[in-house]
C-alpha cells in the first residue's frame, strides 16, 4: 500500500513462495458512523481471483458475531465475473449462508480504466447503494427487529483487494496478471441531515 499522486494504491503482489502465495492490504478506519453518506472513489483491479471491496462492519458488534450484527458491502467486484460490482447486507435474517442474502448488481463497464464513485445512503429507514449517483439498491428497514435490521449502531469502514477466497477465487486466480490494484482517489463521510 501507498500514496502516489494523492491516490491510495492497494497492490496485491505474487510473493513466489508456497504460502502465503499472494500479498495485499486491508484498510480499516479509526472512525465510525451511524447514519451516514458514505461515498468512495475507486478505480478496480482487472484480474481473474481478484476481489475488491469497500465495506462496513459493526464497531462494538451490539449483536453477536457475523453475520448477526450485520455487514453492509458499500462495493463489492470479483475478478472472473468483469464490469459488474455488488451491493449488500448481511444479517442474521438475510445472509449467503441460509440463501437469502439481500444485494443486487450493476454494470461498470469501465471498472478498470475509470474511476466510479461508489457509495451508500444509510438512514435510520433504509440503505441506499449508488455508483456514480445511480441508485439500484434499496435495502428497507421493515421493523423486524435486529434480526433483519442490525443496522442501528456504529460502522467502520474497510477497503481491501483481496486474492481468491471462496467467492473470488471460485474461477481459480490468474496468477501471470498479477501485480493488481485498487486505486483510490477520495473517501468522504457526510452526517445525514
Amino acid at each position: 500500500m501507498r500514496i502516489k499522486g494523492g491516490k491510495l494504491i492497494i497492490t496485491a503482489r505474487k510473493t513466489g513462495q508456497e504460502k502465503p502465495q499472494f500479498t495485499s492490504t486491508r484498510l480499516v478506519s479509526k472512525r465510525d458512523w451511524k447514519y451516514a453518506y458514505i461515498e468512495v472513489r475507486a478505480r478496480l483491479p482487472k484480474a481473474v481471483g481478484t476481489w475488491p471491496a469497500i465495506w462496513m462492519l459493526p464497531t462494538d458488534w451490539k449483536y453477536g458475531g457475523w453475520p448477526d450484527s450485520g455487514e453492509i458491502d458499500i462495493m463489492e467486484h470479483v475478478g472472473y465475473d468483469p464490469g459488474v460490482v455488488h451491493g449488500t447486507v448481511h444479517t442474521q435474517a438475510f445472509n449467503h449462508g441460509i440463501g437469502t442474502q439481500k444485494g443486487k448488481q450493476i454494470d461498470v463497464p469501465t471498472y478498470d480504466s475509470e474511476f466510479h464513485r461508489y457509495a451508500i445512503r444509510w438512514a435510520e429507514d433504509k440503505i441506499e447503494f449508488f455508483v456514480d449517483d445511480q441508485l439500484y439498491n434499496t435495502f428497507e428497514n421493515t421493523g423486524g427487529g435486529y434480526k433483519e435490521w442490525p443496522f442501528d449502531q456504529h460502522f467502520h469502514l474497510l477497503l481491501n483487494l483481496a486474492v481468491g477466497g471462496n467467492w473470488g477465487g471460485k474461477e481459480g486466480v490468474a496468477e501471470e496478471a498479477f501485480p493488481q490494484r485498487m486505486e483510490v482517489d477520495y473517501v468522504r463521510v457526510y452526517a445525514l441531515d
